[in-house]
């Protein structure tokens, strides 16, 4: 093992071992009702619709994933401020929700705020390693294109 994925897995060690400790602190999910419109809505580019569908839900509803759809939706829609607080509600109800930190970190990009895209990115592959995982090539990306030249 190099130096560099020593200090990797050493880091990783570390972060799994605080994990269960921040799981304590997580509030508990509710049941994630059927979001297919609201998913059908986001793939056809129709950010207003999902929004319209997804907002309702959230009287009733605790789950990471409905927040960051939310966050998705205003974040195309260029709402930073709006998806910044869907994305965090998100990563309080699952703070290794892998989908929610590679669209916070897309998030960060947008807004120039590289140093915090690239944390996102290295908990990414923390959360992913040893095999890595489509998120983490994702942001990687999106970091690239902005300019930016990540650690593979």
């Amino acid at each position: 093992m190099t130096g560099a994925g020593f200090r990797g897995a050493a880091f990783a060690t570390m972060l799994l071992a605080a994990l269960p400790a921040a799981a304590m602190d997580t509030a508990p999910s509710t049941d994630l009702p059927d979001l297919s419109q609201s998913r059908a809505a986001i793939y056809a580019g129709d950010y207003e619709r999902a929004l319209a569908l997804l907002m309702p839900l959230t009287a009733t509803v605790r789950h990471a994933d409905l927040y960051n759809l939310i966050g998705f939706a205003n974040r195309n829609l260029k709402r930073y401020d709006e998806a910044a607080r869907w994305y965090k509600e998100a990563l309080f109800y699952d703070p290794a929700h892998r989908p929610a930190l590679e669209y916070q970190g897309e998030l960060f990009i947008a807004v120039g705020d590289f140093r915090k895209a690239e944390k996102n990115l290295e908990l990414i592959r923390l959360l992913c390693y040893p095999t890595g995982c489509e998120e983490a090539d994702k942001l990687r990306d999106a970091l690239r294109a902005a300019g930016r030249n990540p650690a593979s």
